[in-house]
């Protein structure tokens, strides 16, 4: 009999994977162990979920567990931890609520995710410091900020964290995505809010320009931001008093943690499953890792960047999905490539969209070996007669050589988030910036004007590379 398809970790790539494969190959078995209760949900919305505006965890689910088992026929194992993989035997041993045992697989998908980064600063394990990368601390910290967790059904966490006092004030280490959107969160639900950022700016993957406008419209929302300024420990008795920075001590009720994430390879690590430059696990472009048998998708693997050609790590949602579908098709028999990415991320500042993708750093475009040229435009939303619109800050990079778009970053109050996903089209079909600014876009009044933002960005870019 052939040993089933395993697959460790129970989130966006792994059961992706899990589902397409049994969709395919109905006759045939596919194992996930998750560590956790939880599966297949989204982490990206737990800011709203501590902000109000999302209820319940519950709500961020896509699909349940039971779903899972009774409808799509996959023996999913929640409370499951893989501890380790023996290639050679093609096993791995798992602790579980019965006990270790090991088991058997014909192909492996590690789909193992990224965890928190947690900076090696004196106070992290003060009472009152979170950082956000789990449902668990989504139910911590909004009960901390007073909010209620209502518990659903069985999954639905009882927070650990219990507080005496109302919070009145955080602070946040981190200007990236994570930084801002919990800026918002917190303000919303009125505390004073302050953000450290060790770099000149917030948001650095979406550009200069576009991250200054971002911090412009923070301070306008009572944000305190501190920038270019490096935290040197978090402080307290026990809980947490004041962030302390440079000279100052900044006295905060809470403190929030978000620098980053890393992908979780040490069990791929353990096993001889090589990793490449980023940190994450090396793949080709089926998804495979060093060993012909196993596969690794999602937060914890690479991926080809579409502009550089080259192996990155951008832990998105779409690229877990988009990766652990293919893989799925493929243990089926049908080898499908996960696709490349351009890194296209939207983020939510207060009243601000922000959105990015591909190579927008002139000094990644060069290290790539292109002759980056950028330009810098201001449109308007909405044709100029139309009321409720307002502008729209554009970045586009071009390359001087072959006038092939790089990427773009783009800020405003409206239609910036999907406008993005035109450039990320332009960047997959090798568009130059003239055949970009020739495209015939959608126009009507309450929309766009009739050069959409896009249009003119690639027509001004266009005649800066002649």
């Amino acid at each position: 009999m052939t040993a089933p398809v395993v697959v460790v970790g129970g989130d966006a790539a792994g059961m992706s994977a899990a589902s397409k494969f049994k969709r395919d190959a109905p006759d045939r078995e596919v194992v996930v162990f998750e560590r956790g209760e939880w599966v297949s949900y989204g982490a990206c919305g737990l800011p709203y979920y501590v902000k109000g505006a999302v209820e319940t965890l519950e709500d961020l689910v896509s699909v349940t567990p039971e779903e899972f088992v009774e409808q799509r026929d996959i023996d999913l194992r929640t409370n499951h931890e893989v501890t380790a993989i023996d290639r050679e035997a093609q096993t791995v041993s798992v602790d579980g609520p019965d006990g270790e045992f090991e088991q058997a697989y014909s192909e492996l998908l590690i789909a193992t995710g990224a965890r928190a980064v947690e900076p090696p600063l004196d106070g992290m394990e003060l009472d009152g410091v979170f950082t956000l990368h789990s449902m668990q601390a989504g139910a911590d910290i909004r009960r901390a900020i007073g909010l209620e967790t209502p518990a659903v059904d069985a999954r639905e966490v009882a927070s650990d964290y219990a507080d005496t006092e109302d919070p009145e004030s955080v602070g946040i280490i981190g200007g990236g995505y994570v930084g801002i959107e919990m800026a918002e969160a917190f303000a919303e639900r009125g505390l004073d809010v302050h953000l450290f950022e060790m770099l000149p700016h917030t948001l650095q993957p979406f550009g200069a320009n576009a991250a200054a406008t971002v911090e412009r419209h923070l301070r306008e929302q009572g944000v305190d931001l501190h920038l270019d300024t490096a935290v040197d420990a978090i402080t307290g008795d026990g809980r947490v008093s004041a962030i302390a920075a440079g000279d100052a001590d900044v006295p905060v009720d809470l403190a929030l943690v978000g620098v980053g994430v890393a992908p979780n390879t040490k069990l791929a690590e353990a096993a001889g499953i090589d990793t490449g430059e980023t940190g994450a696990i090396a793949t080709d472009g089926y998804g495979r890792t060093n060993d012909d048998h196993v596969y690794a998708a999602g937060d914890c693997a690479e991926a080809t960047h579409v502009v550089t050609d080259e192996p990155d790590h951008v832990p998105l949602a779409l690229t877990a999905n988009r990766a652990g579908r293919a893989i799925g098709q493929t243990l089926a028999g049908d080898e499908t490539p996960v696709g490349e990415i351009a890194g296209t991320a939207a983020v939510k500042a207060f009243d601000l969209e922000v959105a990015r993708t591909g190579v927008i750093e002139e000094s990644v475009a060069r290290e790539a070996g292109f002759d980056p040229v950028s330009v810098t435009i201001t449109a308007p939303s909405r044709a100029h007669y139309y009321p409720g619109g307002s502008e729209i800050e554009i970045t586009m990079l071009g390359d001087r050589e072959s006038g092939r778009v790089l990427g773009a970053s783009m800020v405003g109050r409206e239609g910036v988030a999907k406008r993005i996903d035109t450039v990320a089209a332009a960047l997959h079909a090798e568009m130059t910036a003239q055949r970009l600014s020739s495209l015939d876009l959608a126009y009507a009044p309450p929309f766009s004007p009739v050069w959409d933002p896009v249009l003119t960005a690639a027509k001004v870019l266009a005649g800066k590379l002649e």
